[in-house]
């Protein structure tokens, strides 16, 4: 799809200088720009690649005067790092806008569907199931009976939605991601041999939420697995039967929770974190990296460490650590000095 610099400049309500028909149909970087591409200046360490790239438009901030001759046609804005995030979103809103059922999907007679639906090839919809407006289910989907799924939803490509599923509004569920699947729930006999615990729940997403690629999300034993409104999980990350999750809270990759941990809001969550289960995280609470986690958080805590400590308290302990050749060496020479002050006071 092809843009001029006109159709651009009106998006925006920007300026153009230079060639108001100048085409773009693709986007790059300012120091990677060829013919036919769309880039932008915000940053000033990078101005002298606009003297240079290959683009043929440019979005600038509109106190942008060029110091010599340029090639590029310039669109000059108020904030060319904000105008061209709004142009990636309209792009990428041009680029997912697919609509229509493609061959070898599977659509069963139960199902309610609004306006704007893409079905991609090879694709189940199960039995009454209800799908709001402006939905996209890509190829190679699966989609559980019972499932509500509201309106401006993406499903990309090979996800599978296990039934009784609920996800709201404006909610994007990347690739291979399992929401729904049973729960870890087996119990031992007294033989040592587990038996399953049927896991009857369900999976809540509230609106608003973004799931990462293989990501999976258990449903509940009883009641439901809650993802609250705002959510951000990335890819990779496990989240167990009957957690929940409140709102704007942001888990980075290879992280997991065990069952029925309740995590307040806002609450951030660095890479490969463990969350015990039957545990609560308060508001607010910030996780570095590779924390292990164990125990109920108060609001507003900053943990790091395995088992978790205190975010300052762990820095302390870690300078200590890295010294503790040098701490033992001084103690062992303080033990030397007090045995040789006893030794001269028997003499």
């Amino acid at each position: 799809m092809k843009f001029t610099a006109e159709q651009i400049a009106e998006i925006l309500g920007g300026e153009i200088v230079g060639n108001p028909n100048a085409e773009v149909s693709r986007l790059s970087k300012i120091e990677e720009g060829t013919e036919g591409s769309l880039t932008f200046l915000a940053n000033p360490k990078y101005i002298n690649h606009i003297y240079s790239t290959k683009a043929s438009v440019t979005i600038v901030n509109d106190t942008f005067v060029p110091e010599t001759e340029i090639s590029t046609t310039l669109i000059k804005v108020d904030d060319a790092y904000a105008s061209f995030s709004k142009l990636l979103e309209f792009y990428n809103q041009v680029k997912l806008n697919k609509n229509g059922i493609e061959p070898q999907s599977f659509l069963s007679e139960s199902v309610k569907h609004g306006e704007n639906l893409y079905l991609g090839s090879f694709s189940y919809v199960g039995q009454n199931v209800v799908l709001g407006n402006d939905v996209k289910i890509y190829p190679n989907s699966f989609i559980g009976d019972n499932v509500v799924i509201g309106n401006n939803v993406h499903i990309f490509a090979g996800a599978k939605i296990y039934s009784e599923t609920i996800i709201g509004n404006n909610c994007t569920i990347h690739s291979g991601t399992i929401i729904g699947a049973d729960g870890f729930g087996f119990v031992p006999n007294e033989e040592g041999i587990y038996s399953k615990v049927p896991q009857i729940g369900n999976v809540i997403i509230e609106d608003n939420v973004d799931i990462g690629a293989n990501t999976t999300i258990d449903r509940a034993t009883l009641g439901s697995t809650i993802i609250r409104k705002g959510v951000k999980l990335d890819n990779q990350i496990q989240i167990a039967h009957n957690v929940e999750i409140g709102e704007n809270t942001v888990i980075a990759a290879q992280s997991g929770v065990a069952g029925s941990t309740k995590i307040g809001k806002n609450v951030m969550i660095g890479g490969q974190v463990g969350i015990a289960g039957h545990l609560t995280i308060g508001n607010n609470v910030r996780l570095q990296a590779q924390s292990g986690v164990a125990r109920n958080i108060k609001d507003d805590e900053i943990l790091q460490g395995t088992p978790s400590l205190g975010y300052t308290d762990f820095n302390k302990s870690y300078v200590h650590f890295k010294n503790f050749p040098k701490i033992v060496a001084e103690i062992e020479e303080l033990k030397k000095q007090i045995l040789n002050q006893k030794n001269g006071n028997n003499g």
